[in-house]
């Protein structure tokens, strides 16, 4: 079964698909927390991507799926260790890094409808800062 989230960053809408079958643990951790509110900052040091911050917080999973590089619309979770907890939401070319290094994180959503916005939502967020977002079912 398909599991797809509605993500609403500012004025945009997204329809992302849950990767259940490659980060199942990851995607199940994730779903317990829905509906879910954060803020979502413009990247410093992965490229074309914005990220919500999650500081010491844990979801309790490891790695699985994981990339450094993933495509606009692979929103990845990174559980923390080297650097901070966080959700890592590529809008272009991205090398997933922070300031100890490259990072890996499990590519656990895509983005399957609305992707030609991400762009706008990176530009809003590199020009006029933090922007609520949403997490919810469908």
């Amino acid at each position: 079964m398909e599991h797809l989230l509605k993500i609403t960053v500012a004025s945009f809408t997204f329809t992302a698909r849950m990767e259940d079958e490659a980060a199942p643990r990851t995607c199940a951790a994730f779903r317990q927390l829905l509906p879910y509110r954060q803020q979502i900052i413009h990247a410093r040091w992965s490229g074309e991507a914005c990220w919500i911050p999650l500081g010491d917080f844990k979801l309790n999973v490891d790695y699985e799926n994981p990339t450094s590089y993933p495509s606009r619309g692979e929103i990845l979770f990174y559980p923390g260790g080297i650097s901070e907890t966080e959700i890592l939401f590529p809008y272009g070319s991205t090398r997933f890094a922070s300031k100890v290094g490259q990072l890996a994180g499990n590519h656990f959503l895509t983005i399957i409808n609305g992707a030609e916005n991400l762009p706008a939502v990176g530009k809003l967020c590199l020009w006029k800062g933090a922007q609520d977002i949403h997490f919810e079912m469908l």
